[in-house]
């Protein structure tokens, strides 16, 4: 009869505790990802000079709009894309 709870709150006690010690892991794991991430990109962008958004607009332009440029290509090109 002892062993039967034994065994019942062993299992019990490992679920929560697996619980528990996963969701830190994973909340150390995601944080050291996405700050590493974001850092280094934002370290590589810095020493390319690369500005991923345009923060000054000018004042005097009459649009926003950037042009794409997206000019109609050979058909080759678009042959066999996939």
């Amino acid at each position: 009869m002892k062993w039967k709870y034994f065994k019942e709150g062993f299992s019990e006690g490992k679920e929560l505790f697996s619980n528990k010690i996963s969701i830190i892991i994973n909340f150390l794991l995601l944080t050291i990802v996405y700050f590493t991430g974001v850092f280094l990109t934002s370290i590589f962008a810095k020493i390319s000079k690369k500005k991923f958004l345009d923060l000054m607009p000018q004042k005097e332009a009459s649009t926003y709009w950037e042009d794409l440029n997206l000019d109609k290509k050979e058909e080759k090109y678009y042959f066999k894309q996939f």
